[in-house]
């Protein structure tokens, strides 16, 4: 533990004897940490809907005999924009079209931000844990 972690003293009653132990709680962040967090939550709060997947140009072969896909060298169809994404625990994929893509590529951009945001919330927290505690990072 730190000298300059901060910690919120309670006390509580335990059994018929009514000691009262001194119980150390939750660190409280430093200023520094809870400004980041602030600007954390102030940039998630701007954003709007949001997809979540990848977009992603792909040919194919399909398969029929005789088709210039299946020529040497093959020559694949498309390329098509296809949205890949995991719903209930399965890989979802679907075509959109190049109308869908300008429309919606503004919520794709806001789930890679949206997604940025969490991972920067979760390493200041994982900051100020080990601050707190004085614990290594592992």
């Amino acid at each position: 533990m730190t000298s300059s972690a901060r910690y919120l003293e309670a006390y509580t009653l335990q059994d018929s004897k009514a000691r009262i132990p001194k119980v150390q709680m939750m660190a409280e962040p430093g200023a520094r940490q809870r400004r980041a967090q602030a600007r954390i939550a102030a940039s998630l709060s701007e954003i709007g809907f949001a997809l979540p997947g990848s977009l992603v140009l792909r040919t194919t072969a399909c398969g029929k005999a005789g088709c210039h896909c299946q020529g040497d060298p093959p020559v694949l169809h498309g390329p098509y924009l296809t949205w890949t994404r995991t719903a209930g625990g399965k890989t979802v994929t679907r075509k959109i079209s190049e109308d869908q893509q300008a429309r919606y590529q503004a919520w794709f951009d806001n789930a890679r931000k949206l997604r940025q945001l969490v991972t920067d919330l979760e390493n200041l927290s994982l900051r100020a844990f080990e601050e707190a505690d004085g614990t290594s990072k592992r």
